[in-house]
C-alpha cells in the first residue's frame, strides 16, 4: 500500500475542550515523518488517534485497510498493524523481558511459544540486548527498557511504527542508544511517525516534518525544506526552532 496512514480533517475534543483542529496528513509506505512542536500542541494526541488509543469525534483516519472511527471489535486488528512506543516504556513490570516480548504475539497473533520465542530472541539481538532476556524491567536502565519496548512492538510485525517522545524520559547518555535503533529501522524502510524534540534525529532521518501548535498542523514539508528554508516555514515554526537552538 502506498499510503498506510491517511489523516483527513481530524478533530478531537476532551469534553468541551477541542484539542485537535481539522488535521490532515498522508504518510507513504517507508516514509519517516517527525511531528514536532511546543508542549501541549496536540502531537501525542494525534499519533494516539492513529491506533485508536484516543477516539476522534470528527474526520477519519485510514490505517491500511481499516478506517477510524471503527467498531471496538476491529481495534485489536488495527493495533496489531501499528506498533506503538511510549515515552515511559509501558513494559509489564512483573514479566521478564522475554515474556514481555512473547505475550502479545502468543495472545493476539496466536503464535506458538517456540515461534514467538525465536522471534523475540532475534529482535533482542537486533537491539543489542540478547543477554537480558531473563531480566525484569526494573533491573534495566531507561535506555535498555526503551529498546525492549521497541523490540516488543516489532514482535507484532507491524506495518508502521509510532513513537511518542521515546527519548524524553531518558538521561542524556541513553538517548543515542535508542535513536540508533530508530535510525536502523528507518534505514530498513519501516514506515515511522515520531513525536520528538530530537531535531538532530529529525534532520538526519526524517523525510518530512509536521509542525503542530495549539492542535493544528501549521507546516507539512520535506525535512530539508523545514530546516534549511526559513521563508518556507510558518512564523510559529520559526519561533519554535529558534527557541530550541537558543
Amino acid at each position: 500500500m502506498s499510503e498506510p496512514i491517511v489523516i483527513e480533517s481530524v478533530s478531537k475534543w476532551y469534553g468541551e475542550t477541542q484539542v485537535l483542529f481539522d488535521c490532515n496528513a498522508r504518510i507513504a509506505k517507508g516514509e519517516v515523518v517527525v511531528v514536532c512542536g511546543p508542549s501541549g500542541s496536540g502531537k501525542s494526541t494525534l499519533i494516539k488517534c492513529i491506533n485508536a488509543l484516543e477516539p476522534i469525534q470528527r474526520g477519519r483516519i485510514v490505517v491500511g485497510e481499516h478506517t477510524l472511527p471503527a467498531p471496538a471489535a476491529q481495534l485489536p486488528a488495527i493495533r496489531a498493524k501499528v506498533g506503538m512506543v511510549f515515552q515511559h516504556f509501558e513494559l509489564f513490570p512483573h514479566m521478564d523481558v522475554l515474556h514481555n516480548l512473547t505475550f502479545a504475539p502468543m495472545r493476539v497473533l496466536k503464535r506458538d511459544r517456540a515461534a514467538a520465542t525465536d522471534k523475540a530472541l532475534g529482535l533482542l539481538q537486533r537491539v543489542g540486548l540478547s543477554a537480558f532476556a531473563g531480566k525484569f524491567p526494573g533491573q534495566l536502565s531507561g535506555g535498555q527498557q526503551q529498546r525492549v519496548a521497541i523490540a516488543r512492538a516489532l514482535c507484532m510485525e507491524p506495518e508502521c511504527m509510532l513513537f511518542d517522545e521515546p527519548t524524553s524520559a531518558l538521561d542524556p547518555e541513553m538517548v543515542n542508544e535508542v535513536l540508533d535503533v530508530m535510525t536502523g529501522l528507518a534505514a530498513e524502510g519501516m514506515t515511522m511517525v515520531c513525536v520528538t524534540h530530537e531535531m538532530g534525529f529529525a534532520r538526519k532521518v526524517a523525510h518530512r516534518v509536521l509542525f503542530m501548535d495549539e492542535g493544528k498542523i501549521f507546516d507539512d514539508c520535506a525535512s530539508e525544506v523545514f530546516f534549511a528554508e526559513r521563508e518556507s516555514r510558518s512564523t510559529r515554526a520559526q519561533k519554535f526552532l529558534s527557541s530550541i537552538v537558543a
